[in-house]
């Protein structure tokens, strides 16, 4: 038999990715034909988690053991095959691809196909760039805070500062005309 997975973001519009896969495969073959579909790192980490309706993470598939404690199944991608946790059709998996951020496509059994079986997993459809692997967080900050250029324009033109009620006549030419000269902050004999 074989199983067509539906593969989505939520981070891209226009990204499809359908793969076909026998459904005596590993989940680690299926990872691996994700990361070949959208050109990832296949060293990163990642893990599967089979869902319910809602999206909500019930039993995880991981690529490596993190020494999760022993009263928890463990499921190894390497281990695990495909039909072990696979039954219906319209079964969700999230492939949680960017731990850091816990970046995932969302991935749906669209169709199991009786009396049919592949050499190995095809991608069957390719539509769209995929997000990025990883986000690089100084790019983002930079963009989201950009640093101000600190040039004559920064506190704006003169005219702006006149339309705000700036009277360029309140400051004599040391810029410290009308001030109370015994609340100096800079006068040295006061400490």
């Amino acid at each position: 038999m074989i199983y067509r997975f539906l593969i989505l973001s939520d981070e891209t519009d226009d990204f499809v990715r359908e793969i076909e896969i026998n459904t005596e495969a590993s989940f680690l073959e299926l990872h691996d034909a994700i990361v070949r579909s959208v050109g990832y790192d296949e060293e990163q980490m990642a893990s599967f988690f089979i869902c319910d309706e809602d999206w909500n993470k019930k039993i995880e598939i991981t690529l490596v053991d993190m020494n999760s404690p022993s009263e928890e199944d463990i499921y190894l991608m390497e281990d695990t095959r495909l039909e072990e946790l696979m039954e219906d059709e319209g079964q969700k998996l999230l492939y949680v691809f960017d731990y850091m951020t816990e970046r995932a496509f969302f991935i749906e059994l669209r169709e199991i196909v009786p009396g049919k079986t592949l050499q190995q997993p095809v991608c069957r459809r390719s539509e769209g760039m995929p997000p990025p692997q990883s986000i690089n967080f100084e790019e983002i900050e930079a963009k989201i805070h950009p640093v101000p250029s600190l040039g004559e324009s920064f506190y704006g033109d003169l005219d702006d500062l006149l339309e705000y009620g700036y009277d360029i006549n309140e400051l004599d030419a040391d810029g410290l005309d009308g001030l109370d000269p015994s609340n100096d902050p800079f006068d040295e004999e006061r400490y």
